[in-house]
């Protein structure tokens, strides 16, 4: 049985993107589009209505793009389940209230039992400071913390 992998905004951002002149940013797009394209066959990917709707923000024409790359990826329902567990990680403190798309990215990888959240977003999500406290959370509340990981970690190289 495959893997699951919450495919979380960012992954997608860098995948479709323009090459960066900042090399740290251009290191991890090329990453990206690795594992995108010769990696991620191996896993069942998903995502949520979370990131439909922020890969539709912004620039008309890049905006098409991410969405025609997530279009045919099942999509995991934000349920109530999901909600009650992203407040609890904004309560508790990990999550910044003001970031609440963050806690949901992290709530609906964990009530779906998804194996790995994908992200390079590292202010609110993968954090080496706060990951131990995400998880910690997510079990008090009855679930099992997903994998929080970059696509660096998951080539399996």
């Amino acid at each position: 049985m495959k893997s699951t992998v919450y495919i979380e905004t960012s992954i997608i951002s860098y995948y479709t993107s323009y090459p960066s002149r900042d090399m740290v940013i251009a290191g991890r797009q090329q990453i990206t589009r690795e594992w995108w394209d010769n990696h991620r066959h191996i896993f069942n990917i998903y995502i949520s209505a979370m990131v439909l709707q922020e890969t539709r923000k912004g620039d008309h024409s890049a905006s098409m793009k991410r969405e025609g790359i997530v279009r045919d990826i099942p999509l995991l329902e934000i349920t109530a389940t999901v909600q009650e567990l992203a407040d609890i990680l904004m309560r508790k403190g990990p999550i910044p209230k003001q970031c609440p798309e963050d806690a949901l990215h992290i709530a609906v990888a964990a009530v779906h039992e998804i194996d790995f959240l994908l992200t390079w977003n590292f202010k609110h999500i993968n954090n080496a400071q706060i990951k131990n406290d995400i998880s910690k959370i997510i079990m008090l509340a009855g679930h099992e913390s997903p994998m929080i990981c970059t696509p660096e970690e998951l080539l399996g190289e």
